[in-house]
């Protein structure tokens, strides 16, 4: 038995204008849409013999899309047409407002490259009807359009082995079900098919007659029964449930400051201590095993627990505008940011960080309150343009901690060597650890939930150094004890795509061994 089931529709122009809700333009064309064109042709051949397969179809998980890259989702001009008014079957009077017998219609496709091309894969594993794939075959054959009447298509139904799209063609994107995505798709569930029945036969008996003889209009009712899933591409960045909290003096007179390379670590440790205290956690229903889990990363603990979720505690250092020039300088911390790193409910989230606002952090060498955390909008314009905006730049604010060792075979031991090596032989080693400093960076991205294109194309610089004003040496920043025998680097990261475009990826953006608390924090360079 096949593992997947794909349907490919082909484009033989390059246009596609179908809308989705609020008359936006709709790429890629949802499932449901490819449902609705397959019972078409089922009504066309025969409704009777093939609502089987798509009753069995409907019931099926979300299925995965590829689709080809649109080269203009929303063109900037368009064609006005002047179309027969849908909105009723009686005739308007031309002096009435909006009346008449055609209406204004503005049409701007989505533009598409030659041969263009959407494919939706199916995993079709267990018990499926007689003839199914034969069914959904002759359905999707029958298909002329997809979209408007002029979208002109071709399609076809072939049963696979993989979950890729191997015979599309041109540049495809991979969208897939995810719990937050860029583009919000219709898919059928079940009871689809019969609900489109019913607003069929709704739309025969759209003009009943009265008992007088006269004829009134029943609207159609609008197709409820379906249900809508976000849909991300891999190269989509996530974006996770964040809180902004200002560090204040206890009296609240203003901003307590902390010194970046010295005190970051215990900032983040003074946050992740009182987010786990035992009377958050009750009020919360959660246990000794949550917490360890959540707050410390202990996933061990708590069997049951999803190992990739985990909150991040990261003090932000202040972007400043310094000198004649106002050049952006990184300063003290005076803000932090708490996120979830993996998948969370941000109702639980919002439980947890209302909880925070108004409490004291207390020094742990000391025993003594050290600064008042206070909720800050999340609009904070200092955060917002610096840590948590959309570029393709960024830059180190603190240095990364390398998730592995640089230098395992002791390559800078035998260059610091008088072992009469050529110059050839001394090149040839820095460039092996470079590359073994630029696999560890690109395994930082993977590990940080970047998908492995944006690791892949991701250009990258290092040094010990910063790139930004302000910052101190990598090898100055404190780090904890399981980290001390990794490097620290600064890092400036130019993001692109797969043909060398910039690709703006949203923050935050920490990266590393310590990313947890605040360690391979990055700012972004616009």
């Amino acid at each position: 038995m096949p593992t997947f089931l794909k349907i490919s529709v082909r484009f033989l122009l390059d246009e596609f204008d179908g809308r989705s809700d609020g008359g936006e333009p709709e790429w890629p064309p949802s499932p449901l849409r490819l449902f609705q064109t397959l019972t078409n042709s089922a009504g066309r051949l025969g409704m009777a013999t093939y609502a089987p397969a798509l009753e069995h179809l409907e019931k099926l998980p979300p299925p995965t899309v590829f689709a080809s890259k649109p080269t203009a989702v929303q063109p900037r001009y368009g064609v006005t047409s002047y179309v027969p008014n849908n909105d009723g079957d009686l005739w308007f009077d031309k002096a009435d407002k909006g009346g008449g017998k055609r209406v204004e219609k503005t049409i701007r496709p989505t533009r598409l490259p030659e041969n263009a091309i959407v494919a939706y894969l199916w995993e079709i594993n267990g018990e499926v009807p007689p003839r199914f794939l034969d069914q959904l075959r002759q359905l999707a054959r029958a298909i002329s359009a997809f979209g408007w009447g002029v979208n002109m298509v071709v399609a076809d139904a072939v049963a696979v082995e993989s979950d890729t799209a191997t015979d599309t063609s041109g540049d495809t994107e991979k969208w897939f079900p995810a719990e937050e995505g860029t583009a919000s798709l219709r898919i059928p569930v079940s009871g689809t098919l019969a609900a489109l029945e019913e607003r069929y036969q709704a739309f025969l008996a759209r003009l009943p007659t009265a008992p007088d003889g006269s004829q009134f209009f029943r609207p159609v009712p609008a197709l409820e029964h379906f249900r809508v899933l976000p849909y991300r591409r891999a190269s989509d960045p996530i974006n996770p449930p964040f809180a902004i909290f200002a560090l204040r003096h206890l009296d609240d007179s203003g901003f307590r400051a902390f010194d970046p390379v010295r005190r970051g670590l215990h900032v983040a440790a003074m946050l992740r201590h009182v987010a786990g205290t035992s009377d958050i956690a009750r009020s919360l229903g959660w246990n000794s095993a949550r917490i360890a889990s959540l707050i410390h990363g202990h996933a061990d603990e708590e069997p049951s627990a999803s190992p990739n979720t985990r909150l991040q505690f990261l003090p932000l250092p202040s972007i400043e505008y310094r000198g004649e020039g106002k050049a952006h300088v990184v300063g003290p911390i005076r803000r932090v940011l708490i996120s979830a790193h993996g998948p969370m409910e941000r109702t639980e989230f919002r439980s947890l960080t209302q909880r925070l606002d108004g409490l004291e952090l207390i020094d742990e060498k000391t025993n003594a309150p050290a600064a008042l955390l206070s909720r800050i909008p999340d609009s904070d314009k200092l955060t917002r343009d610096n840590y948590l905006a959309q570029s393709a730049t960024w830059a180190t604010v603190t240095p990364v901690i390398l998730p592995g060792y640089d230098d395992p075979r002791k390559l800078r031991q035998r260059l610091r060597e008088k072992s009469g090596l050529s110059a050839q032989e001394k090149n040839a080693l820095v460039v092996k650890l470079d590359q073994r400093i630029e696999h560890l960076i690109r395994k930082a991205l993977r590990q940080a939930g970047y998908t492995e294109p944006i690791a892949r194309h991701a250009q990258l610089d290092w040094r010990d150094s910063g790139f930004l004003p302000g910052v101190d040496l990598a090898s100055s920043y404190m780090t904890g004890d399981q980290h001390r025998r990794f490097r620290k680097l600064h890092v400036r990261i130019k993001f692109h795509d797969e043909h060398g475009e910039p690709l703006h990826i949203a923050g935050p953006l920490c990266l590393g061994g310590g990313k947890f608390s605040g360690s391979g924090l990055f700012a972004a360079i616009n």
